[in-house]
């Protein structure tokens, strides 16, 4: 076996850890294989003579082309005046593929969702330090930041990610609610849904998610929870998010977000359902983990 066979199978052993690195930093399954290729090319022309730690630099390496990428995303967004992963009429209801629905699940939903929502440095610092013990040294090297800014931008990141910046918070009561309200939509279970909702539940939903045979209001919880039939499919998607503060759903299938359920819930049942599809109103709404 010759250097670059060496080298080669060194770094297949750490490809399933760089690969959980760059998704968790890129969100997308074919942009972590893609960044994770990139980081095998630069490897691959330098060798590891001279490295202590082949995984941590490779993980490096690997963490620098996803910074590259993020930071082409975020000139890209700049220039369109919005964020790329917002969903258009045509994409807020397509089927994610397989692998990007697993990953999402293996990592959550809500959080990929947040995480779009930082900055390039505040993610690469809080993803590296906090998801895969990277020193902030490291960290600062990357970013060309001291330590001490690294700091701070990961913990910047981390009061987004758990809503340490929101003034108000839910009740465990709400989330619980939510929880169930998510769970019954899912499972299709139609008493556990009539047991939340008020009987004169109010959902609104924004056109560009529906069709046009579907009323963008509609009132009563009977009705709603016969319409909730058409949709568990989408339900599936979701996950149980601090929004604005208050509980909600965050429908994500991919980690990659597509609408938002907003619920006012007041006496142990939910009044209103507010499904949010609208670019403008989704890129408003602040979303934080519900837990």
């Amino acid at each position: 076996m010759n250097d670059l066979e060496t080298l080669a199978a060194r770094f297949e052993e750490d490809r399933h850890h760089l690969r959980g690195v760059a998704h968790r930093l890129l969100g997308s399954v074919h942009d972590a294989d893609d960044a994770v290729q990139s980081a095998w090319l630069k490897v691959s022309t330098r060798g590891i003579a001279d490295v202590a730690n082949p995984t941590g630099w490779f993980t490096t390496v690997t963490a620098h082309e996803c910074l590259d990428r993020l930071r082409e995303r975020k000139r890209r967004a700049e220039v369109l005046g919005a964020d790329e992963h917002l969903p258009t009429a045509s994409t807020a209801m397509a089927p994610a593929a397989d692998e990007e629905v697993a990953m999402a699940e293996s990592v959550g939903r809500a959080l990929l969702v947040v995480l779009d929502r930082l900055s390039p440095a505040q993610r690469v610092a809080f993803v590296l330090h906090d998801a895969f013990a990277v020193p902030f040294d490291d960290i600062a090297a990357l970013l060309d930041r001291t330590p001490a800014a690294t700091k701070k931008l990961a913990s910047r990141a981390r009061e987004r990610v758990h809503g340490a910046t929101v003034a108000a918070r839910p009740t465990a009561e709400h989330l619980d609610i939510a929880r169930t309200f998510l769970a019954a939509s899912q499972q299709g279970n139609l008493d556990a849904l009539l047991e939340i909702l008020d009987p004169d539940v109010v959902r609104r939903v924004d056109p560009v998610l529906v069709d046009q045979h579907i009323p963008v209001e509609l009132r009563g919880a009977h009705k709603f929870v016969e319409e909730s039939k058409l949709f568990s499919a989408v339900a599936r998607g979701g996950e149980v998010a601090m929004l604005d503060g208050a509980a909600g759903i965050v429908i994500a299938p991919a980690g990659r977000l597509k609408s938002l359920l907003r619920l006012d819930i007041r006496g142990g049942r939910i009044h209103v359902i507010d499904i949010i599809g609208d670019p403008d109103r989704l890129a408003a709404v602040d979303i934080a983990l519900g837990n």
